[in-house]
């Protein structure tokens, strides 16, 4: 072979190789400029849409997806599509990770909504974090969620904030004062909630934590502890948990004679808190930061053209915290006028004042919500019905 032969091969093989190492950086490349580049800016959803949790997950996509349209319908954001990533975490906090790590690696997503349970909202906040995404959840009431970072938020009505003003309701306006409390040990959203409510409660004289009962998810005999909880006479059940347990716990106490009411968070409020439950969770009470009686007006529009797009059905909690978590995230984009979470989040961060369909939304400088106002529902005839509108200062 001839020198000048050699040589031609040799520069052909070097400008391969040089273009096999251009093409390898450009698709390393590719998924983070994906995440600004395009007709489209990806939202993620994290939450389970089967399991035991799914009545929070299902409702918070399907706000989700109606506030997506009605943006689209407008034109978008920043002359983009607003797109919605969706999977299915069952409710696990393993699966919850790997979903979250699927929406940033293989889906590109620029925020994710979710999850509606603190747990796993704890566990996909350090993946968003790192790798740059905002993560907005649009449930989560439990401590340790915000402290992750400064891309992670949420929407909902802290338990700090509600707790308190209920506590001043039941001793003011109800006239309880002592008050048994029932824990899901094994769930981090009932251990934060009945802390926040010891807390509360120890700043209000009048009220007196007569018995303090642990449970665990999955369980389903409750006698020793009803039993325990009979002997005290309390006013009031709180329970911290979740829906199916609440129902089981509430028959076993009507079953053993006590008819106190049970008190609980967002967790119980679920039409199969009251299927499961039956007579038995008559009188129980959930605080939410939404209710469909006395709407504002921009509540009253939203549940108009929810009703319109699910024959007649009435919008709930979780459908409102989701729409106005992709609302939330648009409206900072626009602000930003940047669809890049490295830009957006900062004017996520400085909301003041939001309208929102589920209240008034303010961002303290912790980029914990304050929310206003409280809705107090309560079971009656076999439906949640509103009990009584608590106002949140909102400065």
């Amino acid at each position: 072979m001839s020198f000048k032969k050699m040589s031609a091969l040799l520069l052909v093989a070097m400008l391969a190789v040089g273009a096999f190492g251009c093409k390898k950086k450009e698709e390393a490349a590719a998924p983070e400029a994906a995440k600004s580049a395009g007709n489209t800016v990806k939202i993620g959803f994290l939450g389970a849409l089967t399991g035991d949790v799914a009545m929070f997950g299902k409702p918070t996509l399907e706000g989700m997806k109606m506030a997506a349209d009605e943006v689209n319908a407008a034109g978008g954001v920043l002359g983009k599509k607003i797109e919605i990533v969706e999977a299915d975490n069952r409710g696990d906090k393993q699966e919850g990770a790997s979903v979250t790590q699927k929406f940033i690696s293989r889906d590109n997503v620029t925020a994710i909504v979710g999850d509606p349970t603190t747990g796993i909202t704890k566990v996909a906040a350090p993946i968003a974090q790192k790798a740059g995404v905002v993560l907005l959840s649009a449930g989560a009431t439990g401590p340790g969620v915000v402290e992750v970072g400064d891309y992670i938020f949420r929407d909902t009505l802290l338990d700090s904030i509600a707790i308190p003003a209920c506590i001043e309701y039941f001793a003011k306006d109800l006239g309880f004062k002592k008050v048994a409390i029932v824990t899901s040990d094994n769930n981090d959203y009932s251990v934060g909630l009945s802390q926040t409510f010891r807390d509360a409660a120890a700043k209000v004289s009048s009220i007196k934590i007569v018995a303090d009962e642990k449970v665990k998810d999955g369980d389903k005999d409750f006698s020793a502890q009803i039993t325990n909880i009979k002997a005290k006479k309390p006013d009031v059940i709180l329970f911290s948990g979740y829906y199916t347990e609440g129902a089981l716990i509430m028959k076993e106490a009507r079953k053993q004679g006590l008819k106190a009411p049970m008190f609980g968070g967002d967790g119980l409020f679920s039409p199969k808190f009251i299927e499961l439950g039956g007579p038995a969770v008559e009188g129980s009470m959930s605080a939410l930061g939404f209710s469909t009686e006395q709407a504002s007006p921009a509540t009253a529009k939203f549940i108009e053209a929810f009703k319109a797009k699910h024959n007649g059905e009435l919008p709930g909690l979780f459908d409102a915290q989701g729409y106005d978590a992709v609302m939330l995230l648009v409206d900072s984009m626009k602000r930003a006028n940047s669809v890049d979470a490295k830009t957006f989040k900062t004017a996520l961060a400085q909301t003041k004042k939001f309208e929102g369909v589920s209240g008034t939304i303010s961002m303290q400088a912790n980029r914990e919500p304050i929310k206003s106002p409280l809705s107090l529902l309560y079971v009656k005839d076999g439906k949640f019905v509103l009990k009584a509108k608590v106002p949140v200062k909102m400065d």
